[in-house]
């Protein structure tokens, strides 16, 4: 393959790679992985199967949108605005290409739209809503287009005790913008009950109960022939480790309250045992709703009633602990039915996955450095890759080989020693020989009974004639190590080379790369981000 077809191929991945992760996978949910539950329910009059008419509803919880309070950065720094952006960015598309083409009836909020709601000022907390709205696509009333819209509180948005005794224009703020804090509703033929959780297991002074108190109390001395759905931000008090299913992604968490020096509830991850038992006597809901665990979770609690189970649904956002966002769908019944009709006919539930955005970023990286190591290894267009390996091989061989002969020829040099010889004419002549103890030895090896040697000066000629012939041998062996020092050095050479021509060529393919996708990276970043 050539180095033309390798970077077309490259850009090829990278558009698909940057397709699915900014636009496709938030078409699965609602394509192939989620449905509408009623759809999947069918009841029967007379032997004859029939499917009831439904009211269609969407339950989001804790977009917990992002602000000073949320990373302990810097306000209006570069890391949270981006941090901003991203997390809102994946709101606002999982909201108009996964839940939006479900086309809801209704969509339930379960609070916590804000996440430092209490402490920001009024003008921070009117941009917070800003981007809220924005994100889901509400009008200036806080209203979508052709779908009625509900909110509860949660703690992020009102605070607990602590902060509705002592700011209570907090909650003052919070009920001009989205409405009642209590109230009720009536979607198809099922009543919704929400109520503000938070202030449930407050202080009461003087005896006097607090507004939720009084609204369940009122709620359930009404006459009501509809079966009930609870909408409550925190969930119902459960037993510590109490298992929530295998929706559930995360260690379960068990309850913890603190409280202030006062005495007044600063935070709580559950309503109190007793406050939960009252609200299932009084109102005596089939099905309960929650959120603030951030993960899912579902359970069944026991009544005087009968059974009642109850979904805690994860966040929508990806920045807030959990891995694996959801959203839920709920298929309300539009027609009356009997007593003996069982809480499934009435209301049926599906929860639905959303992207896993931590993964598709860490998809980017691992690609980033595949492009990155092929770039680098890939041979020419006329050399095979593994020959272009066998030749790095090769000239690691060469220098290696090189340095072991430098080595060879020294130690040579260290076991041998010159002696000054003399012939008949009068003339030196260096002659190279090994260590007198080894050449002792080797005597000793050649001829044990040969003692010492006189050397005759009849054969001096002739010695100094072979000690010539040895020196110029020598002297040629050494421009020959001479010679194949220098090789190394060339290899050397040879190697910066390919490396200075193999980084230029990674540059230019990295950055025809970039040319091609990162303007198509952009158009997918903002397509979802404009008004539309």
């Amino acid at each position: 393959m050539k180095q033309r077809e390798l970077t077309s191929l490259l850009c090829v991945i990278w558009a698909v790679t940057l397709l699915y992760g900014e636009m496709v996978a938030y078409w699965v949910p609602s394509l192939w992985s989620c449905s509408w539950p009623h759809l999947h329910l069918n009841s029967t009059i007379n032997g004859t199967a029939i499917q009831h008419d439904f009211v269609k509803i969407a339950v989001i919880t804790d977009p917990q949108i992002m602000d000073r309070t949320s990373l302990n950065l810097a306000p209006k720094s570069f890391a949270l605005e981006m941090a901003q952006f991203y997390t809102d960015l994946f709101m606002r598309r999982a909201f108009l290409s996964s839940i939006m083409p479900f086309k809801p009836d209704v969509i339930l909020y379960l609070g916590d739209y804000f996440d430092g709601g209490p402490y920001l000022s009024d003008e921070e907390w009117q941009e917070s809503l800003s981007r809220f709205k924005h994100i889901f696509y509400l009008d200036k009333q806080g209203k979508h287009r052709d779908v009625k819209v509900y909110f509860i509180p949660g703690n992020h948005d009102i605070g607990y005790e602590s902060i509705f005794t002592h700011s209570p224009e907090v909650a003052k703020r919070y009920e001009q913008e989205f409405g009642k804090r209590n109230y009720k509703f009536t979607a198809g033929k099922v009543e919704f009950i929400a109520i503000d959780a938070q202030t449930l297991d407050a202080q009461h002074q003087k005896n006097r109960a607090s507004s939720s108190l009084d609204f369940v109390k009122n709620v359930s001395s009404d006459i009501h022939s509809y079966p009930r759905v609870l909408l409550t931000h925190i969930p119902l008090y459960r037993r510590d480790l109490t298992y929530c299913g295998s929706n559930r992604k995360s260690p379960v968490i068990n309850q913890r309250v603190t409280r202030t020096a006062d005495g007044e509830i600063r935070y709580q991850n559950y309503i109190s045992e007793e406050s939960s038992d009252f609200l299932l006597e009084l109102i005596k809901p089939v099905l309960i709703l929650s959120g603030h665990d951030h993960d899912q979770c579902t359970i069944t609690h026991k009544s005087t009633s009968g059974p009642v189970m109850e979904h805690t649904v994860g966040t929508v956002s990806w920045q807030q602990g959990n891995l694996y966002p959801s959203f839920m769908l709920l298929s309300a019944t539009n027609i009356v039915l009997s007593n003996t009709s069982s809480p499934d006919e009435a209301i049926s539930t599906q929860l639905c996955f959303l992207p896993r955005q931590i993964f598709i970023y860490i998809w980017y990286i691992v690609l980033f450095t595949f492009t990155l190591l092929a770039l680098l290894l890939w041979p020419t267009s006329s050399v095979s890759l593994w020959q272009s390996l066998s030749n790095f091989s090769g000239y690691g061989k060469q220098i290696l080989s090189g340095l072991l002969s430098r080595t060879k020829e020294k130690n040579e040099d260290l076991d041998c020693e010159y002696e000054m010889i003399w012939d008949a004419e009068g003339s030196m002549h260096l002659v190279k020989k090994a260590s007198n103890t080894t050449l002792v030895a080797r005597s000793s090896e050649m001829n044990p009974e040969r003692g010492s040697a006189v050397i005759r000066p009849t054969a001096r000629k002739n010695t100094s004639q072979e000690s010539e012939i040895s020196l110029s041998v020598d002297n040629n062996a050494d421009i020959g190590v001479d010679h194949m020092t220098k090789l190394p050095l060339r290899s050397n050479k040879s190697w910066r080379k390919i490396v200075i021509q193999r980084l230029l060529r990674t540059f230019i393919m990295l950055s025809i790369i970039a040319a091609v996708n990162i303007p198509f990276y952009m158009i997918l970043l903002f397509k979802d981000w404009i008004d539309q």
